[in-house]
């Protein structure tokens, strides 16, 4: 039975009929393909898809359904629509039984379905269709609502789901959903509350485990196991043999290693991650790039029909339709695929920063060394970024070709071999564009390595910019870093000549082409006729060529750079990690010891000779020890060992319980105090304050202007160096562990504090009591209360015992107490952990440990997370940062929540770019460079035009004998006009491109000026992070993403209004519809910008906390690990990532909602051009028409284009708002006066008078000294001293005018210094500050970074400093390269280059500020024999912890309460017995 009999027994309803449905002016389907094909292809597309559905729904168990008036709706409408189906079958049947003849089909589909048409007009079927039809329309419409989500679904539990999950197929396709936030920015602008919570696909928790556990696998297939066979010598411990050479013993020990055998693959760990997912998008791809081929098809048919008189007009009607349809389509598959590709983006980030952040917390210490903070944190910002962007052009790897071949499958059908000509052409432009893309990828790494140092220095200057201010050398580092930005500038100029290159054979490969072609075309046989539907199909195929030509370049760009990115994420995730074995941590009943090593050797890094050697050691449970010796003698190592942060390299380590460990210097969060001490434990409020009173925090609380919910700043730059290192005891006690390590935390804190934390908390009777504390300490007041005391020389333990048994040895501990003991006898009691902590950052050595190489780069600077944090925000540490800490009077303040916040988060301006910021940036660039480049784009694009123009007039000409008579002179002025473009494109693209080096040069040397001018207190209030980003990641837009925006704005909008002019030339009544189409394009376009400039201002906002904390944790990384506390650290960064992604997520889906409305505008223009052009065929030549419609193919992408980039360069342009905005924050008075008056030699007597002086250090705030009225006269030695918060440091702050005086005045020798300028008064007098900040550079440098003094009295500085042996020791001498913030010497020797800074400046005025706490008692010696004899006719001033450093001044300063309480000299005031001798009295002198 064939089909035909099928639908009709006689045959007389056929299947298909020609001259029914086309060649006709009234077409028609037969009513037999209506029966069969119509209702059979959505049956079976059901009943293929229906058992995959079912598995989904029993995969995907999302809870139960709400039942909702729309839910019953559709419910009744599916039944009503079942029963009229089959209400036909049972009618079929009825019939067939009263003996009327059905043919099969009216059995068969309603059957399957029940559509039956109207056969003969039978009244039953004709009521059943209509009803039917209305019905399934209601039910569409039906169907376009989505249901509630369904109960107990995770959805219902969140305050704010994203409604993607809740919205309809419809809604999807269009980003429909998007539109309530969309409506919500354009009313008012946009803030964190309205984002919707993330997906749970996209979270952190989701996504990093996976990449991590891919990782992983990846690392193991490259590692194999191998057999090592060990020869270990053993030393027994020094004391087992008493008669000298100890018994020498080797074992030999057979160990499994892993080797590994090649690099593990990150880029299979990421696809295995990520593929899956991201392979949706290749399909949809492939349907995008086969329906771009539809338009110029279509076009072919148009050009037809308007030759074609005879045609009928429905057919015109009929592609018109079809290209807008196919269009629409073409559209929202396209922004589906752009949806996924960049949600597959998004997740890539969050995994690679988690990934990132994750292996941060546990590399060794030799590894992060490697790397420094600044570098780790670009491979969150920088690389994570640049595979972001790969992701979404990636698939052009395999659709440009595809593309490429398509397009000349095509052209060949149209042309020809002529093709050829084409292709030859644009196969020589590929090794033109690889060269360039190599060229440019050399100057990215270039670049790039400038950069990382640019950002490093600033980094440094941010950190130590009060030292830079208080010794006045800013300038100095303004002409460091400027150095460095230039040279990078000079890399990007080159990167400018070739992206203009590129540009160049971009702009140009497509007309070459096509001029090729068509010169060969017509050339080769003059009966070739370049006729209209030729040559403008032909153009339309030429301009799909261009894009994945153009693109080809840039996917290649873009995969070298991520290449690169790729290995140095790769290295940093293939860092050897931390051994957890170093430290075994036995059951608790094992045995009476807490803390065994045996025969334990310990080392840095794999490859460094041993730190500590034979070290042996048992400690009891419920023991104090003291550990002690000499700086550098391994003291923190040790504790270092215990914690499992070195590699051990034999012997056993282990620890019974917790521990706590408090560093030598204090890591202190970005959060406030109580956060601080908590830790993240839960609130036990009786035992926080029993907690808090025995760390001696009460008074501080007092002062703080918040209390205990203050908050701190970054590094806790509002806090004292002796408040910083009390929060960080109280941490550890407040955690209640089994054991303490403490690297002696006595050290930064006052006499008689040290007591009263020895007593309250480390003593026999303090909080700690029955824990096993070990206490590295210099305080010799403390030993004899110790259980067990170890004495450490050169790494090894060379004697340990108790106090007594020690002292009856009268070996090195004997010594070790006699050298401190004789010197000074009430220094024992003065020192009660006071001088202690050298920082003995082991690498320090002291003087007769030189030779000791070992130890000097490879000491644990890194591992106390120095790297910055020795540089404590604003330089030292205990000086202005006290910010309100004087203010006691603060205290009957009301502790108002404006008090207790310190720093300023980043800022989100809001509303529209203002006109300024664009007129600032062409000012930047100049203005006659401005207008010069957009005369030169305009000449381009009139060019271009004509060229087109001139097309449609050649195909138009009259064709005489088969031939085209002038062709030869059209082809010439068709190429003339195609080189003038080139031209133009060529010097647009150096213009521009030199024009953005100009701006970003002015911008950036303007910002460096205006951040290096802004007072301390602007440091305090803004996050180095903030700062930071400011150099870096809006340095960058300003480089490299503003110029090439600029050329890709100017050139879509010329090309807009270019096709917009063409088409109204073509078909004037386009002009009726293009200002509605316009008008909504531009409201369209507002009400995008408006919310997604919010968006990504939120986006950049909520980055900068992501950076901050992964600073902050770089920096902590031993003392969270040593707490157990990683994992509540990577939930707080996974939050702040997922925070950011927030953000970040409506505003890529906001990008796919403008698309796709605005491709829809352009599908209208599209339409339009086509449905005139049809309406007015007769009048119209084909020649125009093409050019019309070809031109109007193109105007859709060019205005997409044109607002993605009108967007994202106001998006970008912000940027330039954002450099620009520190030029309008508060500044310091000026450096130097126009007029200077002072002598040369000021000051020459070192007279001061200070009358009536106070300060305060906020607006808001209450003076924090005042009243104070002194008179110094040249040559005296002045004490400053008084109980923490007394405006000790707030004093000679004022003398440097860091802070300017709230009332009265200073006068140095009679000159009033507020009338000076800044740098003369500061170079003038000279500071030796209580953080010795080093930068990194040469050693000659960190003394006299102008280079104004010679060699030898840079070395006599030294020699006087005790550093010349030292010095002239190092392979380098004076160009010994110091590492960031000085690590690779002690801090013992970073003091005494602080020292040697102040001898080579010799000036009349010295001011010491507790320069000595930090040092141990010889050096401390040293330092103060120095400055006796140095500075014998210089005044000095000296702000003092310990009283007997100052005894033998002429004069003490006594204050109390930011007020002079005492001022005489020491006898005097001993005599008086006033606050002065309670002091002395604490302190053991009197």
């Amino acid at each position: 039975m064939g089909i035909d009999s099928f639908c009709s027994l006689d045959g007389s309803d056929p299947f298909w009929d020609w001259n029914r449905t086309w060649q006709t002016h009234n077409p028609d389907l037969t009513p037999c393909f209506q029966n069969t094909v119509l209702v059979w292809i959505p049956c079976l597309y059901l009943w293929l898809f229906a058992p995959f559905y079912v598995l989904y729904l029993k995969r995907n168990n999302r809870g139960y359904i709400c039942m909702t008036h729309l839910n019953r709706a559709k419910t009744v409408l599916g039944f009503t629509l079942w029963l009229i189906c089959w209400a036909d079958v049972f009618y079929s049947f009825w019939e067939r039984s009263h003996g009327a003849t059905v043919a099969p089909v009216y059995l068969v589909s309603p059957t399957l379905l029940g559509v039956t048409m109207p056969a003969s007009v039978n009244v039953f079927r004709y009521t059943t269709f209509y009803i039917y039809y209305t019905m399934l329309l209601i039910s569409l419409i039906l169907a376009c609502m989505s249901d509630q989500p369904p109960l107990f679904s995770q959805a219902v539990k969140d305050s704010n789901p994203c409604p993607e999950l809740g919205a309809s197929f419809l809604s999807k396709i269009t980003f429909w959903w998007i539109t309530g936030l969309m409506v919500m920015g354009y009313k008012r602008p946009l803030e964190e509350k309205d984002l919707w919570s993330l997906n749970t696909e996209d979270k952190s928790q989701k996504v990093v485990p996976q990449l991590v556990r891919r990782w992983d696998q990846e690392c193991n297939k490259v590692k194999r196991p191998v057999d090592k066979t060990l020869y270990s010598p053993k030393k027994a411990a020094r004391d087992e043999k008493k008669d000298g050479q100890p018994i020498e013993e080797s074992e030999i020990l057979l160990a499994k290693t892993l080797q590994k055998t090649g690099e593990p693959s990150l880029f299979c760990a990421l696809c295995r991650t990520f593929g899956p997912y991201f392979l949706i998008s290749s399909l949809y791809k492939i349907i995008h790039d086969i329906l771009m081929f539809v338009g110029p098809e279509i076009l072919r048919l148009l050009i037809q029909f308007v030759n074609d008189s005879s045609a009928p007009y429905w057919h015109g009607y009929f592609y018109t339709t079809l290209l807008f349809v196919c269009t629409c389509v073409q559209t929202l598959i396209l922004q589906k695929y752009f949806h996924v590709c960049f949600v597959t983006g998004m997740r890539l980030r969050t995994a690679i920063v988690g990934a990132v952040y994750r292996k941060a917390l546990v590399i060794t210490n030799a590894a992060r060394r490697t790397s420094t903070v600044g570098e780790i944190v670009n491979l969150m910002s920088v690389d994570a970024q640049r595979f972001m962007d790969l992701i979404t052009y990636i698939n052009m790897i395999w659709s440009a070709p595809l593309q490429v071949i398509l397009a000349l499958y095509f052209l060949w059908q149209n042309l020809g071999p002529s093709v050829l000509a084409g292709v030859a052409v644009m196969v020589l432009m590929v090794p033109i564009n690889a060269v360039i893309a190599m060229k440019t990828k050399t100057y990215q790494v270039a670049q790039m390595k400038s950069k990382d140092n640019r950002i490093k220095l600033m980094n440094e200057v941010l950190n130590g910019i009060k030292v830079l201010k208080l010794y006045a050398w800013e300038l100095a580092f303004k002409d460091k870093v400027s150095a460095i930005r230039e040279s990078e500038l000079r890399v990007l100029k080159k990167t400018a000549y070739l992206g203009a290159v590129s540009t160049f054979t971009w702009v140009c490969a497509p007309f070459l082409v096509a001029l090729s072609t068509f010169a060969v075309y017509v050339l080769v046989d003059e009966h070739n006729i370049l006729d209209a539907q030729k040559a403008f199909v032909s153009l339309a195929l030429f301009n799909i060529l261009r894009f994945p030509l153009n693109m080809l370049p840039m996917v290649i760009s873009s995969m070298v750079q991520a290449s690169v990115s790729m290995k140095r994420l790769r290295v940093f995730l293939s860092h050897e990690e931390l051994d957890e074995d170093n430290v075994e941590r036995p059951a608790i009943s094992a045995s009476p010891d807490t803390i065994r090593i045996v025969d334990g050797a310990f080392s840095w890094s794999k490859d460094d000779s041993p730190t500590l050697k034979r070290i042996n050691v048992r400690i009891p449970e419920g023991a104090l020890v003291a550990v002690v010796g000499h700086v550098g003698s391994g003291k923190s190592s040790l504790l270092s060992a215990l914690l499992g942060e070195m590699h051990k390299q034999e012997g056993s380590v282990s620890i019974k319980g917790s521990v706590a460990y408090v560093p030598q210097q204090a890591w202190i969060q970005n959060a406030t105090l109580k956060d601080n001490i908590l830790f993240g434990r839960e609130a036990k409020e009786s035992w926080y304050q029993k907690v808090v009173e025995a760390c001696a925090l009460l008074p501080d609380l007092e002062i703080l202007p918040g209390g205990d919910s203050t908050e701190i700043g970054e590094k806790g730059v509002n806090l004292s160096g002796g408040q910083k290192q009390r929060v960080s005891v109280a941490r550890a006690v407040y955690c209640n562990c089994a054991v303490y390590l403490l690297d002696d935390p006595l050290s930064a804190v006052d006499a008689h504090v040290g007591k009263h934390i020895f007593e309250k908390v480390i003593g026999p009777q303090g909080l700690l009591q029955g824990r096993t504390r070990v206490l590295v300490t210099h305080g010799l007041s403390f030993l004899p209360q110790a259980d067990l005391i170890l004495v450490m020389v050169d790494g090894e333990i060379t004697e340990m015992g108790s106090y007594t048994e020690l002292l009856g040895r009268q070996g090195a501990f004997a010594e070790f107490l006699r050298t401190y003991t004789n010197t000074e006898q009430e220094e024992v009691e003065e020192s009660v952990g006071e001088e202690g902590g050298e920082a003995e950052d082991e690498k320090g050595k002291s003087e007769e440990a030189v030779p000791r190489k070992g130890l000097e780069n490879g000491g644990p600077a890194a591992l106390l997370g120095q790297s910055q944090n020795s540089l404590n925000a604003a330089g030292t540490g205990k000086t202005p940062q006290k910010t309100e800490l004087n203010d006691v009077a603060a205290t009957q303040k009301t502790k108002s929540a404006e008090a207790k916040r310190l720093t300023e988060a980043d800022k989100a301006n809001t509303g529209r770019v203002k006109l300024s910021v664009f007129w600032e940036y062409m000012k930047a660039i100049g203005l006659p460079l401005s207008i010069c480049s957009i005369f030169l784009f305009f000449c381009h694009h009139l060019s271009s035009l004509g060229s087109n123009y001139w097309l449609s007039l050649w195909t138009d000409d009259p064709v005489v004998n088969n031939t085209q008579p002038n062709r030869k002179m059209r082809l010439g002025v068709y190429g003339a006009l195609g080189l003038s473009q080139g031209i133009a494109v060529f010097c647009y693209s150096v213009a521009v491109s030199v024009g953005g080096i100009l701006a970003s040069r002015y911008l950036h040397q303007t910002m460096l000026y205006n951040v290096l001018r802004s007072p301390m207190s602007f440091f305090e209030r803004t996050p180095s992070g903030n700062l930071v980003n400011r150099f870096a990641k809006e340095t960058d837009t300003i480089d490299s993403v503003i110029p090439s925006i600029i050329k890709m704005f100017m050139g879509s909008m010329f090309n807009v209004l270019g096709s917009c002019a063409v088409i109204l030339i073509a078909t004037p009544l386009v002009a009726i519809i293009i200002p509605p189409l316009g008008l909504l394009y531009f409201f369209v376009q507002r009400f995008y910008v408006a919310s997604s400039r919010q968006l990504k201002r939120l986006e950049s906002v909520s980055r900068s906390p992501v950076y901050t904390h992964f600073n902050e944790t770089l920096l902590g990384t031993s003392v969270i690990r040593a707490f157990g506390e990683q994992q509540r650290f990577i939930r707080e960064s996974d939050g702040r990532v997922d925070h950011n992604q927030t953000a970040y997520f409506p505003s890529i889906v906001a990008n796919r909602w403008l698309a796709v409305r605005l491709e829809f505008v352009g599908n209208c223009i599209v339409t339009f051009a086509a449905l005139f052009a049809v309406m007015a065929r007769d009048s119209l030549s084909p020649g125009i028409m093409g050019l019309s419609i070809s031109y109007a193919l193109q105007v859709t992408a060019s205005l997409n284009w044109l607002v993605r980039m009108s967007s994202e360069l106001e998006t970008n342009i912000v940027a330039v708002e954002r450099v620009k905005e520190y030029g309008d924050t508060e500044k310091e008075a000026e450096w130097k006066l126009e007029h200077s008056t002072l002598p040369a030699g000021w000051p020459t007597a070192g007279h001061i008078e200070i009358r009536n002086f106070g300060l305060r250090y906020r607006e808001d705030l209450e003076l924090a000294i005042f009243d104070i009225s002194v008179n110094i006269e040249g040559g005296e030695k002045v004490g400053i001293v008084g109980r923490t918060g007394a405006g000790k440091s707030s004093l000679t702050l004022g003398l440097f005018r860091i802070i300017e005086a709230a009332q009265g005045e200073i006068r140095i020798d009679g000159v009033n210094i507020a009338e000076l300028g800044l740098h003369e008064l500061r170079s003038r007098i000279t500071i030796i500050p209580q953080d010795p900040v080093l930068f990194s550079g040469s050693l000659r440098m960190n003394l006299d970074p102008f280079d104004g003094y010679t060699d030898e009295e840079v070395w006599r500085a030294l020699e006087l400093a005790h550093l010349k042996n030292f010095v002239s020791g190092l392979p380098d001498k004076l160009n010994h390269e110091c590492s960031e913030g000085g690590e690779n010497l002690s801090l013992g020797q970073r003091q005494l280059v602080c020292l040697a800074r102040a001898l080579l400046r010799k000036t009349k005025i010295l001011v010491l500020d507790e320069a000595t706490a930090a040092v141990d008692l010889e050096t401390d010696n040293l330092i103060q024999s120095t400055i006796r004899t140095q500075f014998e006719d210089c005044t000095v001033l000296t702000i003092a912890h310990r009283l007997n450093t100052i005894m033998d001044y002429t004069r003490v300063l006594v204050l109390d309460k930011g007020q002079m309480a005492e001022f005489d000299s020491p006898s005097n005031l001993i005599a008086k017995k006033g606050i002065f001798y309670k002091m002395a009295k604490d302190s053991g002198l009197v």
